[in-house]
C-alpha cells in the first residue's frame, strides 16, 4: 500500500497537468486557436499515427538521434576513461581546451559545419555528436577521479591485476557518473535533433512542428511537440532502466572476483 502512495505521489504531476489542460480547454479559459483541448491533440495523433505518417517521421528522428548518439559514445567514453585513468596529465593540459569546446555554442556550430558537410544527414548526425560527447567524457572523468584511493588500496591487497582492478573495481564505482554522462547526453541529442529538423530538413519531427507552424496547423503542431516530450521522457526512462541493471551486474561481478571472496 506504501508503495502505491509512493509511486501515486511521484507520478502525479503528469496525469494532473494532462487533467488541467483538457478542463482549461473545453471550459473556454484559453482559445482553442492557441491552444487546443487534448483530446484534439490525441486524436490528431491517432490520425497521423494510423496514416504512418507520425511513425514514418518517429523513425526517422530516432534514427538521426542515435546515431549521433552512438558515435559520441564510441568517441566519447574511451577518451574519458583514458584521460581520468591513465592519462591524468593530459588530461589537466587539455581541459581549459575542452571546457571551451564544450561551451561552444550549438546553433553557431550547426552553420559552421553545414559550410563543410552542406544539408544533409551528415550534418545532422555531426552536431548531434559534437552535443553528445562532452557530458560524457566530463562525467566519465569525474567518476574515476573521485574513486576513493583508500578502496583502490584496498582491491590491489586483494591481489588484482591492473586489467581486473580497472573492470571489477573503477568501472562499477564510477558507472553512476558515466551514466550520468549518457543520460545527458540522450537528452541533448533528441533537443539537437529537433533544433537541426527545423533548420533543414525535409522529414522528422523538428520538420513536423515547423511546417505546423508555418502552416498555423497548432493541432498538428501541439501533435508533434507532445510525441517529442513523450519520447524524451521514453528514453530517460529506458536509460534509467538499463544503469539499473549494468549497476546491479557490475555489483554482482565484484562479489564474485576471486580477491572478494570469502
Amino acid at each position: 500500500m506504501s508503495f502505491n502512495l509512493g509511486f501515486l505521489r511521484k507520478n502525479i504531476a503528469i496525469p494532473a497537468f494532462f487533467i488541467t489542460w483538457e478542463l482549461v480547454s473545453l471550459a473556454g479559459l484559453v482559445h482553442p486557436l492557441f491552444i487546443p483541448p487534448l483530446s484534439q491533440v490525441l486524436t490528431t495523433i491517432w490520425e497521423l499515427t494510423v496514416s504512418g505518417e507520425m511513425i514514418e517521421h518517429i523513425l526517422i528522428s530516432l534514427s538521426r538521434a542515435f546515431g549521433g548518439f552512438l558515435i559520441a559514445v564510441t568517441l566519447a567514453l574511451p577518451l574519458g576513461l583514458l584521460l581520468g585513468g591513465w592519462f591524468r596529465n593530459l588530461q589537466t593540459a587539455l581541459e581549459p581546451l575542452m571546457e571551451v569546446a564544450a561551451q561552444a555554442n550549438p546553433f553557431i556550430l550547426f552553420h559552421v559545419i553545414i559550410l563543410f558537410l552542406g544539408i544533409g544527414e551528415a550534418t545532422k548526425v555531426t552536431i548531434i555528436a559534437w552535443i553528445c560527447i562532452w557530458p560524457i567524457v566530463f562525467n566519465t572523468i569525474s567518476g574515476i577521479r573521485n574513486i576513493d584511493p583508500v578502496l583502490l588500496k584496498s582491491a590491489r591487497s586483494f591481489g588484482l591485476e591492473r586489467t581486473a582492478l580497472f573492470t571489477k573495481v573503477i568501472l562499477p564505482v564510477a558507472a553512476p557518473s558515466i551514466f550520468t554522462g549518457l543520460r545527458l547526453s540522450a537528452g541533448y541529442a533528441f533537443f539537437m535533433l529537433v533544433v537541426a529538423e527545423m533548420m533543414g530538413s525535409s522529414s522528422g519531427l523538428g520538420w513536423l512542428v515547423q511546417t505546423s507552424q508555418e502552416s498555423y496547423n497548432v493541432s498538428r503542431l501541439f501533435s508533434a511537440a507532445l510525441v517529442i516530450a513523450l519520447l524524451g521522457l521514453l528514453i530517460d526512462t529506458l536509460m534509467q532502466f538499463i544503469e539499473k541493471k549494468v549497476i546491479v551486474w557490475q555489483d554482482t561481478s565484484i562479489l564474485e572476483s576471486p580477491g572478494y571472496k570469502s
